[in-house]
């Protein structure tokens, strides 16, 4: 058993995420205000998967989940990249 001490995370820590999702949310309107042709979504869709993965790890706590969680979260986001890929081949092939 692991103790419940080493997964207290000080409040500096969660400070500089808090600034990392604040910039990277200025980030995403930057570059949706400039024109990069098709890529465009792909990327906001970048910077949304990095804050929530920053999100998921730190906030939610799931880096001090076990093997199986992570596991079965792994696959969730598999899945969803799957589908938003289908979904992107679609429209570009149309």
């Amino acid at each position: 058993m692991e103790d419940a001490r080493s997964h207290i995370t000080g409040y500096k820590t969660y400070a500089y995420i808090w600034a990392c999702l604040l910039l990277l949310t200025g980030l995403t309107v930057t570059v949706a205000k400039i024109n990069f042709t098709g890529f465009s979504v792909l990327i906001c869709l970048v910077i949304a998967s990095i804050k929530a993965l920053l999100v998921l790890m730190f906030f939610m706590h799931v880096r001090y989940e076990g093997a199986f969680l992570k596991g079965v979260i792994l696959l969730t986001i598999f899945t969803l990249t799957a589908m938003i890929g289908l979904t992107f081949s679609d429209v570009w092939y149309r």
